[in-house]
């Protein structure tokens, strides 16, 4: 792996606090990603699936895991399930885990190979005592993208088998636990978060009218691999001109020119954690007076957010806040005035013109972390914030992002060195 030992203590005390929320006489089971995929023999490159990972940290395809807390031998409380390793599996794709590897990761002392796996599946639900049946599904997809996943085949196939057990939703136990975050994961989002800086500082310096998008794009890439990183936390969105007030613009294919605004929401990757920063700058390493106007008033809503997100709010309470305050800048940068708040209507206030998506979103092992959005904030929890203004009458969209810790006392910013002055920016970017 290209980064340091996690070590296997986050992922004992994860299995552990999810133990303590199941019922009793349950048994839990947790399927990796499928492969997938691309065309002809290919396939694209794999991702693990994240619940998974947050229990066990095994990266490795065609994993599963069980877990069955009032199993009357202990030593199938935790069960780890593997592809077998073999000769002809190692030459084309190089080392799986031996058990102990895995145990090392894991924590988990019973690891066997996933041909055993209906043995010992069936032997656990008919004589462990298994009334209720935990299953894993992504309850956080979009609802217009339908995938028949591993976790999906293995509850059909589970229910078809076992069709007088009780079944039970895995998901919003794990995400109840995900949404706050250990002392470990946070410096593994801190350590995604500093290599994320070494690529902004690296693009600042290159950035220049007559480069292309997809250039800049290659100076971030270099920088996070060669920082262990596998690369982007998400596709990368390098928006030069016109092309930065497309929230999802991710073509990365035209030339950035003089005079222009330059939209990066660009992060890394580490460990599986994943950063998310977006950063706008000006291609000549100038802000214009009228840029830099509407700079101003985006960094100033992304500081007063940060203290507004705080425990106990409620995220779309939140949000209203901050729409508050965005009307307020706009009506400054006279983008609107008091008769179109006057006449606008309930459904579609004026500001949505010019800030038209959320404030942020909750981050850890996905980039949109899976959680509660209706519930209050948690202590722990690590959020984007991410105010935006965007112009289509004047050609440009300004947007600031940084990753926040909720603690007691105040929220801690992950991304408090990246520079996000305007004059830092400048300044960086016309060092010689």
């Amino acid at each position: 792996m290209r980064y340091s030992p996690i070590g296997k203590e986050l992922f004992t005390n994860n299995r552990k606090r999810f133990v303590g929320i199941l019922q009793k006489e349950a048994i839990a089971v947790f399927n990796s990603n499928d492969s997938m995929p691309s065309n002809a023999d290919g396939t694209l490159g794999y991702k693990q699936n994240s619940d998974l990972f947050y229990l066990t940290g095994i990266e490795q395809e065609e994993s599963l895991l069980v877990i069955c807390p009032s199993f009357p031998d202990k030593k199938y409380r935790e069960v780890l399930l593997l592809r077998e390793p073999n000769e002809l599996l190692e030459k084309w794709e190089g080392h799986k885990l031996t058990k102990q590897e895995a145990k090392d990761i894991s924590g988990i002392e019973t690891v066997v190979w996933l041909s055993e796996f209906h043995k010992l599946f069936h032997h656990m639900m008919v004589m462990g005592g298994v009334e209720c049946v935990y299953l894993n599904t992504n309850e956080h997809y979009r609802s217009d993208v339908i995938v028949e996943s591993r976790d999906a085949r293995f509850i059909d196939w589970c229910k078809a088998k076992y069709p007088l057990h009780k079944y039970e939703r895995a998901a919003p136990l794990v995400s109840v636990l995900r949404r706050s975050k250990e002392k470990r994961e946070i410096e593994l989002l801190q350590k995604a978060c500093d290599i994320t800086e070494l690529g902004f500082r690296r693009v600042l310096k290159f950035t220049k009218a007559g480069v292309a998008e997809y250039e800049i794009e290659a100076e971030y890439i270099h920088e996070f691999i060669r920082n262990g990183s596998k690369g982007f936390a998400y596709t990368p969105i390098i928006a030069s001109g016109a092309n930065s007030i497309i929230l999802h613009y991710i073509q990365n294919n035209q030339v950035c020119k003089d005079g222009d605004l330059l939209l990066l929401d660009v992060a890394a990757e580490y460990a599986n954690y994943n950063a998310d920063l977006t950063r706008t700058i000006p291609v000549n390493g100038r802000f214009t007076k009228r840029q830099k106007e509407v700079y101003n008033s985006v960094l100033k809503i992304h500081r007063e957010a940060a203290k507004i997100l705080r425990p106990s709010v409620v995220y779309f309470d939140y949000h209203k806040e901050v729409e508050k305050l965005m009307q307020s800048e706009l009506l400054k940068l006279k983008l609107i005035d008091k008769t179109d708040i006057k006449n606008q209507k309930p459904d579609n206030p004026a500001f949505k013109k010019y800030f038209y998506h959320g404030t942020g979103h909750m981050l850890g092992l996905d980039v949109h972390d899976v959680g509660n959005m209706y519930e209050k904030v948690q202590l722990g929890s690590v959020w984007t914030i991410e105010p935006g203004i965007y112009i289509k009458a004047e050609g440009f969209g300004i947007r600031l992002e940084n990753n926040f810790v909720v603690e007691k006392s105040k929220n801690v910013d992950l991304m408090k060195d990246i520079p996000i002055e305007a004059e830092e920016i400048e300044e960086l970017m016309n060092v010689k």
